[in-house]
């Protein structure tokens, strides 16, 4: 199974409620969303929030969200790769079995779909443990078992 995942708090400081404002009619971390679906490659689109506003707005959009992330897990010092690993732990406790796993940014408005296509493309023939992308890529692919 392959799971894209989308860390979105609440609580951005420089820009409130940055993950869902409004760009070109729809909420930013639709686009993400979007991006995710049209590939075709994900058996599950999940993100990680702490906020009841985002899981609603998302929910509309075809993503899942079966848990709110931890307060502890939502401030402003914990790194992405502590909110992914917090999602794949909840997926294989709920014998959720990823084989890889797509962290994209929900700020992603120009997100383009066929990259994340050639990425995954890219680490299943290289048998990479993980990729990173540059960053007008917005995504990280990985092997969650690493």
């Amino acid at each position: 199974m392959n799971i894209a995942i989308i860390p979105a708090r609440i609580g951005s400081k420089r820009v409130k409620q940055k993950n869902i404002k409004i760009f070109e009619g729809k909420p930013l971390i639709y686009y993400s969303i979007k991006a995710a679906k049209k590939t075709k490659i994900f058996d599950k689109i999940l993100v990680s929030t702490d906020s009841k506003k985002i899981r609603d707005i998302v929910l509309r959009y075809g993503a899942e969200v079966p848990f709110l992330r931890p307060k502890k897990l939502s401030d402003d010092y914990t790194g992405t790769k502590d909110v992914i690993n917090h999602s794949i732990k909840w997926c294989m406790k709920n014998k959720i079995e990823a084989k890889y796993v797509c962290c994209i940014y929900p700020t992603a408005p120009f997100i383009n779909y066929k990259n994340l296509i050639k990425s995954y493309k890219l680490i299943k023939k290289k048998k990479l443990t993980s990729l990173f992308l540059p960053q007008n890529f917005k995504a990280v692919f990985l092997d969650p078992f690493i």
